[in-house]
């Protein structure tokens, strides 16, 4: 059994990209990153084009990644030592922000687990999804309803969880109050973001440990944006509180445009995997089998992000 959760993001990375990544490569990429075994995939997410074009395809993408799971499945067995041993089978998480997109994505066969941003920032949550906080708080409650009759997962992510530049009030007891709230929803998995990369480890660790009493039942992780010098600290920080569940993409690719420093990004997955090596714990992926999917990653930063290659 692994020690702890990694849920690897392409959705994430690729969200903001200009150029568009072709439906073709996109399905492919997906079904790298399972050969290589990452069993908790945040996937696609059905937006608006208009709003956000690269996800423009994501129903076009889940079909041609179910025309191939049989492959994979071969695949992964051939390529894996322990292939006798039953494995989990892969989550696909798909980003929803509203009503029509949650329909659209319990009609996207392959979708395993539905992902809402519920932002507890008032601006952030205008400026993201244009609802107040009541109409948001009814939209999860229709999640948890619709999921649940529809046999797919759930995972609410606390947007600004780490605090907020607005200038608007923000402390743990509103987070804590937040997981009260979802607790008593019955949602069984939460995702504390740190949308704009600000929070210190210090703060990372505090804040977790400050909550993480109010949340019995629920599967507590982190979704962390940062500079690449500050990564591998608060990865570690969120471990020794007690995370066990970890949102990461590959080089560090994406995050978010809000954050105003360029530099700010997904934490790099290859950071993440020798931070909890670095504290003793199994991440469960092998970093000898990453070596296509790293390969492809390069590919669209070179192509579509116009970014530096990672080594």
């Amino acid at each position: 059994m692994e020690d702890v959760k990694l849920i690897e993001c392409p959705r994430d990375a690729w969200q903001g990209l200009q150029e568009f990544i072709p439906t073709e490569y996109k399905a492919e990429y997906l079904k790298e990153l399972m050969l290589a075994g990452f069993r908790h995939i945040d996937a696609v997410s059905f937006v608006s084009p208009k709003h956000v074009k690269q996800m423009a395809d994501s129903e076009e993408v889940m079909a041609k990644l179910n025309a191939s799971i049989a492959s994979v499945n071969s695949d992964q067995q051939n390529r894996r030592q322990d292939a006798g041993a039953a494995r989990e089978p892969s989550e696909i998480i798909g980003i929803v922000v509203n009503e029509m997109g949650l329909q659209r994505a319990l009609a996207t066969p392959g979708v395993t687990t539905i992902g809402y941003p519920y932002s507890i920032s008032a601006y952030f949550r205008r400026a993201n999804a244009n609802m107040t906080r009541a109409e948001s708080r009814t939209l999860v409650e229709r999640l948890k309803k619709q999921t649940t009759a529809a046999n797919r997962g759930l995972v609410i992510y606390i947007s600004m969880a780490f605090g907020n530049p607005y200038d608007e009030p923000w402390g743990p007891e509103i987070v804590a109050d937040t997981l009260e709230w979802l607790k008593d929803l019955r949602v069984r998995t939460v995702s504390l973001a740190d949308t704009v990369g600000t929070a210190t480890p210090e703060l990372v660790g505090a804040l977790y440990r400050q909550v993480k009493d109010h949340v019995a039942g629920i599967e507590l992780g982190v979704h962390l944006h940062s500079r690449p010098e500050r990564a591998e600290e608060k990865i570690l920080a969120a471990y020794e509180a007690g995370c066990r569940r970890f949102d990461s993409a590959l080089t560090g690719l994406g995050g978010c445009p809000f954050a105003g420093d360029r530099l700010v990004g997904n934490i790099a997955t290859e950071d993440v995997l020798a931070a909890l090596r670095k504290a003793g714990a199994d991440p469960g992926i092998e970093p000898a089998g990453l070596s296509k999917a790293l390969e492809m990653t390069n590919e669209i930063r070179a192509k579509y992000a116009h970014a530096p290659l990672v080594n």
